[in-house]
């Protein structure tokens, strides 16, 4: 399955051995656990019967990495929509940062290309008309469903490596598929990471282009940052948007990019809030970079990362 081959590449490029891992907390984010794996045929899902009924659950995937594993620590299954995986990094975050693991596997995956779950979004006025994404553009009219699963790992150790620096969230309790049009409370998440950490130099907004966000994205920018702007990074004009992997997955490029001292490009020719830039090539960089996410129904994520 899909979590177990990033939780494999996470765990071999941290080079944690089986003592390590059996310490390890193991923190999963998703939007519906295996529901695509039950709704419509799944290559890779295992068919015998003994499965059937750990398939349907969303725990299925946790089981399945910490047997695979030998992960014994702490393990949770985040489902906060579209939040899911950048909440699954800042729990497993605040795991090692408390001390209750000395070490955190973060896992997303989402798989919901399946004919009723797309139809779903479809009939919610959800999803993009065509596929050249411009999440700012004035017409813009919904996302573009993709597949994803990432996985990051996490421990306190010295090196040069990316550092994630903050964690925080809250709700709008506002609307069931939707963000308040002056951007609710997201400004509180960001203007609390100022005032601790700094101003960033970039941020990635969740930008899915639907209609609402087009419109509250950048008025919670707005608010937050009346002057000194950020540069504004947008992955999912690549990538698409795959639902609950969506923030642990653009949080792994961020963190690729900010290893290497960089920033990722824009595509060229995307539609930008007043005042900010879309920069379309790579920019050299020696500080933070603020990674939102939105789960469905008001829940605001916000990560900290920052470079080695």
């Amino acid at each position: 399955m899909a979590a177990l081959h990033v939780a494999r590449e996470a765990i071999a490029d941290a080079g944690w051995n089986a003592q390590e891992l059996r310490e390890a907390a193991l923190v999963v984010g998703t939007s519906r656990g295996n529901a695509a794996g039950w709704l419509g045929p799944w290559p890779g899902r295992r068919p015998f019967k003994l499965m059937a009924a750990s398939n349907t659950i969303h725990s299925e995937p946790a089981s399945a990495i910490t047997i695979e594993f030998g992960i014994t620590g702490p393990n949770h299954v985040l489902a906060s929509g579209c939040a899911a995986g950048l909440d699954a990094v800042g729990i497993a975050m605040m795991l090692v940062q408390t001390g209750s693991a000395p070490r955190a596997l973060a896992v997303a995956v989402d798989l919901p290309l399946v004919p009723i779950l797309l139809d779903n979004y479809a009939a919610s006025g959800l999803l993009a008309a065509g596929m050249d994404l411009d999440p700012y553009h004035p017409n813009t009219s919904g996302f573009i469903p993709a597949e994803g699963a990432a996985a990051m790992a996490i421990e306190g150790r010295e090196g040069r490596f990316p550092r994630l620096l903050h964690y925080g969230c809250n709700a709008d309790a506002c609307d069931p598929v939707g963000i308040p049009a002056d951007g609710g409370r997201t400004p509180e998440l960001l203007e609390k990471a100022i005032r601790m950490h700094g101003q960033p130099v970039a941020i990635c907004p969740h930008a899915t282009g639907t209609a609402v966000q087009a419109i509250a994205d950048p008025a919670a920018l707005q608010r937050a940052f009346p002057s000194g702007k950020p540069t504004i990074h947008l992955l999912k004009p690549f990538i698409g948007h795959t639902i609950g992997a969506s923030g642990l997955l653009e949080s792994v490029i961020l963190a690729r990019f900010l290893k290497a001292g960089k920033l990722p490009p824009n595509l060229a020719a995307r539609s930008m809030p007043a005042g900010f830039k879309l920069p379309s090539q790579t920019l050299e960089t020696n500080g933070s970079i603020y990674k939102l996410s939105h789960g469905m129904g008001g829940h605001n994520a916000l990560l900290v990362l920052t470079t080695p």
